[in-house]
C-alpha cells in the first residue's frame, strides 16, 4: 500500500513555531491595545484626522457592506421623472445639504467639521447605484454621523430624494436655487402604515432613531448610561405611566406622542412620533420583563 508522506519533525517544529510566534503577537498587540485604551492616549477629538490607512479601511468595508446589503432593492420606475426630481429638492434641501453641500453651497459648520467628513454628493450618482443610495438614506451609516431617515421621511421621499441626486450633477447653483426655492414638499403622509399590526421588534429600531436611549436606559437598546429620565426597564411591571395614567398600550402610545398634553410640566419633548412608530414602540417596551 502507498504510504503517506507525513511531515518532517523538522516541518512540525516549524509550525508550532510560527503558530506560537503568532499567538504571542497577538497577545502584545492586544496588551498595547488596552494599555492605551485605559490610558486614554488614543486620541478622539474630531480635530485629530484618522490615518489614511484607517479611512480607507472604514470606507472600503462600508461599500462592500451596502452593496451586500443592497443587492434585492427594486427600483421603483419614474425615478427621476420631473415630479419626482422636484419633490427630492426639497428633501435634499431640508435634510441633506446641511452636511453634504451643493452646487455653489457649502455645508454648514457642523457638517465642515464632522470627521469623518461628509463628502459632496454631487457625484453620488457616479460612485452609487440607486438601490445603493437608498440603502444609505434609509438605514444610515453607523460611527459617521450619517443618520437613518426611515423613521423620518416616508418611502415616497426616500426615493425622491435618490432620484434627484440622479439630476444633481447637471445643476448649475442657479438651477440649484431655482428648484429648491420653487419646489413644494411631497405630500406623502408619515402615518402611513398605522393600521398594521404592532411591531415589537421594529420597535426597537424606532426608540434608537427617535434617540429615545440618550435619556432613558432601554433594555436591548444600546446607548449612554444615563439617569435623564426614569428607566424604562420593567415598564411592563408598572401599573401607571407617568404617575397618573393606566398601564396600557393604548395610554403608552398617547405618552409617547404628545406627553404634553398628559402632563404639561413633564420634561419630556414632543418628539413627533407617527402613530405606527409609537404603537410599535409600545410593543417593544411591554414585551420586557
Amino acid at each position: 500500500m502507498p504510504t503517506l508522506n507525513m511531515p518532517s519533525n523538522r516541518t512540525r517544529l516549524i509550525l508550532k513555531t510560527a503558530a506560537a510566534t503568532l499567538l504571542v503577537a497577538g497577545m502584545l498587540a492586544a496588551a498595547g491595545g488596552y494599555i492605551v485604551f485605559k490610558a486614554g492616549w488614543y486620541n478622539i477629538g474630531a480635530t485629530a484626522l484618522h490615518m489614511q490607512p484607517v479611512h480607507d479601511v472604514l470606507e472600503q468595508g462600508m461599500r462592500e457592506s451596502v452593496e451586500y446589503r443592497s443587492r434585492d432593492i427594486r427600483v421603483p420606475a419614474g425615478l427621476v421623472a420631473p415630479q419626482r426630481i422636484a419633490a427630492g429638492a426639497i428633501v435634499y434641501r431640508d435634510k441633506c445639504a446641511q452636511c453634504h453641500g451643493a452646487p455653489g453651497f457649502a455645508q454648514s459648520d457642523h457638517g465642515q467639521a464632522m470627521q469623518p467628513v461628509p463628502g459632496p454628493l454631487v457625484d453620488a450618482a457616479r460612485r452609487w447605484t440607486p438601490a445603493e443610495l437608498y440603502w444609505i438614506t434609509r438605514h444610515g451609516i453607523k460611527m459617521s454621523g450619517m443618520p437613518a431617515w426611515e423613521f423620518h421621511l416616508a418611502d415616497d421621499e426616500l426615493w425622491a430624494v435618490v432620484g434627484f441626486m440622479q439630476h444633481l450633477p447637471t445643476l448649475t447653483p442657479a438651477a440649484y436655487r431655482d428648484i429648491t426655492s420653487k419646489s413644494t414638499a411631497p405630500s406623502v403622509s408619515l402615518a402611513a402604515g398605522a393600521s398594521l399590526p404592532p411591531d415589537a421588534g421594529r420597535g426597537r429600531i424606532a426608540l434608537a432613531q427617535y434617540a429615545c436611549q440618550s435619556c432613558h436606559i432601554i433594555p436591548g437598546v444600546t446607548g449612554p448610561r444615563v439617569y435623564v429620565g426614569r428607566s424604562l426597564d420593567g415598564l411592563a411591571e408598572r401599573k401607571y405611566i407617568a404617575g397618573t395614567l393606566p398601564n396600557t398600550r393604548d395610554n403608552l402610545v398617547r405618552w409617547i406622542r404628545d406627553p404634553h398634553s398628559i402632563d404639561p410640566h413633564t420634561p419630556m419633548p414632543v418628539l413627533g412620533v407617527t402613530e405606527r412608530d409609537a404603537r410599535d414602540m409600545a410593543a417593544y417596551l411591554l414585551t420586557r420583563q
